[in-house]
């Protein structure tokens, strides 16, 4: 199975991801009375972890604090200190810098790296463009966007035949049922 990290395609109006910068996760909501944020992780727990400068709604904070309980993320942030100015966060998007992420193995790949990317069959078949990546409890699927219409396309080996950044193109196993 490809896993998928980082950024969402359309972010929520409160916050707009800054050009530059990665949204590592997404705030949503409040965790308790002292500040503590409900996110949902977008990047690797390495990313989230205490000392981390990340800017929230256009301020630079610091992770103080963070743990990681089932599919969120529980954080405490510098300034951020009551129920209340954790609450008007929700929605916001956690940001770092693209220089600042680290690198992930082989086989991984953050969202923002595969939206735009041509996708292509075996067989030569230009099917469209990536213009979504969205996660299941089975696979991360690939929105593929072209002149046939939007495919969902799943990102697990059997599909999936390579992923080459430098190229801009995901080549894929055209099976069965996978087109409309």
């Amino acid at each position: 199975m490809r896993r998928i990290i980082s950024r969402t395609a359309k972010p929520p109006k409160l916050d707009e991801v800054t050009p530059g910068h990665v949204a590592v996760g997404r705030i949503v909501g409040a965790h308790g009375v002292r500040g503590e944020l409900k996110v949902e992780p977008l990047a690797p727990a390495s990313v989230l972890a205490p000392g981390r400068a990340v800017i929230v709604a256009a301020e630079k904070h610091e992770i103080e604090r963070a743990r990681h309980g089932g599919r969120f993320a529980y954080l405490t942030l510098t300034g951020v200190d009551s129920r209340e100015a954790a609450k008007s966060l929700s929605g916001a998007f956690l940001e770092v810098t693209e220089r600042d992420l680290p690198p992930l193995p082989d086989g991984e790949y953050y969202r923002f790296q595969l939206i735009g990317l041509t996708v292509r069959g075996v067989d030569g078949h230009q099917l469209g463009r990536v213009t979504d990546v969205f996660s299941t409890p089975e696979n991360d699927v690939y929105v593929v966007s072209g002149p046939s219409g939007e495919a969902l396309i799943p990102a697990v080996d059997e599909v999936v035949q390579s992923i080459d950044l430098g190229a801009g193109e995901i080549l894929i196993e055209i099976i069965p049922g996978l087109l409309p």
